[in-house]
């Protein structure tokens, strides 16, 4: 009797650290993924814009369930071992699903994508960095036109600016 007690109590337990890794791997994928699918000067199709959007919607919420779910069997965990290293390897789970839950907070995409914060502007003839062959986006208003160098929108992909008193944004 003793001995099936303690069977059962072992299996909970194996059973306890399956769903506490599964939570947290869970936790991280959901933030993981949308910025694997959406990378600079990497093809995108629309079906995996839609499906990073909707990850990244989603991962606040479900990353502060997971880890409220992992916090609550590590717990259990913690209490049900004797062995120190055992308890020791809880902190990576936790871990995993702090580091998934603050990560879901943070604009991945503005990293990846980063703006240009201030424009600055200079003749074509001043435009040093600039070669002959060098692709531009073209913007006129009002009389008032810019050069937007297509090398570097390709790595920034927005710019905020004002063209002719219009505020603007252009990407590429």
């Amino acid at each position: 009797m003793m001995q099936n007690a303690a069977n059962e109590k072992s299996r909970s337990k194996k059973w306890g650290w399956l769903v506490v890794m599964l939570i947290a791997l869970s936790a991280l994928a959901i933030v993981v993924i949308p910025a694997l699918i959406i990378q600079p000067f990497k093809g995108q199709t629309a079906r995996g814009v839609e499906i990073s959007y909707l990850l990244k919607r989603w991962s606040p919420i479900v990353t502060l369930i997971a880890a409220a779910s992992v916090l609550a069997f590590a717990v259990w965990l913690w209490r049900a071992s004797r062995r120190w290293w055992s308890k020791a390897l809880l902190i990576f789970p936790v871990f995993l699903v702090l580091l998934a839950a603050w990560f879901a907070r943070q604009n991945h995409f503005e990293w990846m994508f980063n703006p240009i914060r201030e424009v600055a502007y200079t003749g074509a003839n001043a435009a040093d960095f600039i070669e002959e062959s060098d692709k531009v986006l073209a913007v006129e208003v009002n009389h008032d036109a810019v050069a937007f160098p297509v090398r570097q929108l390709a790595y920034h992909h927005v710019v905020n600016a004002v063209v002719g008193d219009t505020p603007l944004v252009a990407t590429y």
